[in-house]
């Protein structure tokens, strides 16, 4: 593989985005799939406005992708963005988030979203 190399400017707004709690477990959680928000919202049992604060920051920075099904918006990495290998490097380093998920699987609440 090669070794991608980005500029120090860009690779210091990729880590002071992920240096907050909420940003990364947010990137946790979509680094094996799409969310939507209301499950951000649950999950994080934070308010719809303040996930889509954080979502509007990665999103912005180029860090994930959404897409709308109906009336729902789905976030999901952005594999293609030249900070992903960073990215990748720090999701080694977490918790997996993917229990958390499966924990809204099973209380019934991922499928909320489907349009």
């Amino acid at each position: 593989m090669e070794k991608t190399i980005i500029d120090l400017e860009t690779a210091a707004q990729a880590l002071k985005l992920l240096g907050d709690k909420t940003r990364l477990t947010i990137i946790g959680l979509i680094s094996e799939g799409e969310c939507c928000v209301c499950e951000f919202v649950e999950v994080l049992q934070m308010s719809q406005p303040s996930v889509s604060q954080h979502l509007r920051k990665l999103r912005d920075a180029g860090m994930v992708k959404e897409k709308r099904k109906g009336q729902w918006i789905f976030y999901s990495l952005n594999q293609e963005h030249e900070t992903y290998p960073i990215v990748q490097q720090i999701l080694v380093q977490i918790p997996d988030q993917r229990e958390k998920l499966h924990a809204l699987e099973q209380a019934g609440l991922r499928i909320q979203c489907d349009s």
